[in-house]
């Protein structure tokens, strides 16, 4: 088993955000930083806690010796308001594409009877999928980072 040790910025610890990169010091500054995703943590030595500096979410580690933990309690945990934002965007569009097409309905021997069902099924599919993308994107679910980190360097890369 290894050994613990201290948090300090002479030392190179597996990024906390994305699990993938190391961050170490950034010279002339109290800080660190990722080589893979790019992200600026300042460090709290005393607490041995780093804070993400370059995202909207306040996000705090706790080093422990051996790897990171999260420091705030129920970090991944939704709010009720989360859970009712999410379900509206969910539900209320494919219920107004419904309520259209009911009201509504097309002739029974159209041609174009099939388009408010296909309507209504994209409809849902792609709120669904917008609300995953905000949730994986408020959390910043690793593998979510990883992949977006890949993105961006095969971009610049076929830009080059």
């Amino acid at each position: 088993m290894a050994e613990p040790r201290l948090l300090s910025y002479k030392g190179s610890y597996i990024c906390p955000a994305c699990r993938h990169g190391q961050i170490s010091e950034l010279p002339l500054m109290d800080a660190f930083a990722c080589n893979f995703c790019r992200h600026i943590f300042t460090a709290d030595l005393s607490s041995q806690q780093i804070r993400i500096e370059d995202s909207s979410q306040p996000m705090v580690w706790r080093w422990n010796g051996q790897g990171w933990r999260s420091a705030a309690s129920g970090a991944l945990e939704l709010t009720i308001v989360t859970w009712l934002v999410s379900l509206a965007l969910v539900l209320l569009p494919p219920v107004l594409v419904w309520l259209s097409s009911y009201t509504f309905p097309p002739l029974p021997d159209s041609s174009w009877a099939w388009v408010p069902r296909l309507w209504l099924g994209l409809t849902s599919l792609f709120h669904l999928l917008l609300v995953l993308w905000l949730l994986v994107e408020f959390h910043q679910i690793p593998l979510y980072l990883a992949f977006k980190v890949r993105l961006q360097a095969w971009l610049r890369q076929r830009q080059s």
